[in-house]
């Protein structure tokens, strides 16, 4: 009870100096925002489900199945790879066709579920039904996680793009904690009154009490075989009742996600984060960081898929991909040999003899020696080659693209356009079959 007091003061405290802080931790004006608000508080039941079922999982593989440590990590695998498949499923939806709301709908119901076939786990299961049920778990999981992430930072500014990513971490990790509290209180009291039913009125060896077995697994060794099952069962019947209790809380985060507001997604926060973990700590990363991770990101995807055919549509040029490739590198380093070109990137040497002859003919580049350098006319479509690739990346930020532009997000654009444009550590674009073009 004190503590819950104390808590609930120095809840009171935060919130009166971030009211009044000049820069708080976490901007209590994000609250305003029915989505950011929303997908907090289903941050934090998946944290408090998420954390709290995973703490006791590998306790019932190696108290009740009596496992290795080592060996009950190779039988979680199964969640992991749910996880995995799911996140990683939905987040090519989601960057493919913009529609979110349905994975965090679909996810906490997956996720219930998934508790409840927990709950099923007997001392007897076989490792088939373990496997199948930690896979459905893991999904659910997988399916909810990561889109909150891109959800919250689709709905906030520029200017809270980097604290209000951290805030859903945070409300996650948040949930954690007090997942791993409360079910530890469940699981404390459920095994208490399962052993004292079990074992009242058996003769028990002193290294065996309800008292010890409660606290040290360990001496369950130490009773008869007959009797070491009937203990080994209560432990199982505690454990999986931890997961029953997280059912409602589960489900409370499903009728929440109804009530999200699907806004059309900006194409700057559909790049996951590939150095988002399970076990991740809510770091504050500023609103630029966050914007050149996912544009470095979309534009080194773009870049595997044909970027050059794209910006020179975009441009209106009918030129071979590689030679729009060759103009925007010669416009960097003012001239470039084909044939060290050749050496230096993994295009393959007829892509590039192709282009050099198509720039020459073209009058868009002319030979100094085994050299190209650009002509006016050259010039002029490298501007507005790099002009095109500028605006495809500046299209990946929507709305905050707007007339009253951050300054640092200007500068950040053409940082990255130049460097997408004519980088040598770029992705190598996939090589086109040779195609014949009129001239333009």
């Amino acid at each position: 009870m004190g503590l819950a007091v104390l808590g609930a003061v120095l809840l009171v405290a935060f919130l009166f100096v971030e009211r009044r802080a000049a820069e708080p931790v976490l901007p209590l004006k994000l609250f305003r925002i029915r989505t950011f608000t929303l997908c907090s508080v289903i941050s934090f039941i998946v944290g408090f489900a998420m954390f709290g079922a995973m703490v006791y999982l590998p306790t019932f593989l190696q108290v009740v199945r009596g496992v290795s440590p080592t060996m009950s990590g190779v039988h979680m695998l199964p969640m992991v790879l749910g996880l995995l498949i799911a996140s990683t499923a939905s987040g090519q939806i989601v960057s493919r066709t913009g529609r979110w709301k349905v994975f965090p709908i679909t996810g906490t119901a997956v996720t219930a579920i998934g508790l409840l076939l927990l709950h099923q786990l007997e001392r007897t299961s076989s490792d088939l039904e373990m496997s199948a049920y930690f896979f459905v778990f893991g999904a659910g999981l997988g399916l909810v996680m990561q889109v909150l992430v891109l959800v919250v930072q689709n709905a906030v500014s520029y200017a809270d793009l980097g604290v209000a990513t951290s805030g859903a971490t945070f409300f996650r990790s948040i949930g954690a904690s007090f997942g791993v509290a409360i079910f530890g209180t469940i699981f404390t009291s459920r095994l208490g009154e399962k052993l004292t039913t079990t074992l009242a009125g058996i003769s028990l060896p002193p290294a065996a009490s309800p008292e010890r077995i409660e606290a040290d697994p360990r001496a369950i060794g130490a009773l008869p075989a007959a009797l070491r099952t009937r203990v080994l069962d209560a432990y199982s019947s505690a454990i999986t009742d931890v997961f029953l209790y997280a059912v409602p809380v589960v489900l409370l985060a499903f009728l929440i996600s109804w009530f999200l507001k699907e806004d059309k997604l900006r194409g700057s926060v559909t790049a996951p984060d590939v150095t988002e973990t399970l076990a991740s700590n809510p770091v504050q990363r500023s609103s630029h960081d966050e914007v050149a991770r996912a544009l470095s990101v979309l534009g080194t995807r773009e870049g595997r898929v044909r970027v050059y055919e794209k910006i020179t549509a975009k441009a209106g040029y009918d030129l071979l991909p590689a030679a729009s490739w060759l103009l925007l590198r010669i416009k960097k380093y003012g001239s470039v040999d084909p044939a060290v070109l050749a050496e230096r990137t993994s295009v393959p040497l007829r892509a590039i003899t192709d282009a050099a002859r198509q720039v020459e003919e073209r009058g868009l580049a002319r030979r100094e020696g085994l050299s190209l350098v650009l002509t006016d006319r050259g010039r002029e479509s490298a501007d507005r080659l790099a002009g095109a690739r500028q605006e495809s990346l500046a299209e990946l930020l929507g709305d905050w693209w707007g007339p009253e532009r951050p300054t640092d997000l200007v500068k950040l654009v053409e940082e990255l356009n130049r460097e997408l444009c004519g980088s040598d550590a770029e992705e190598p674009y996939e090589t086109l079959p040779r195609r014949d073009h009129a001239a333009p």
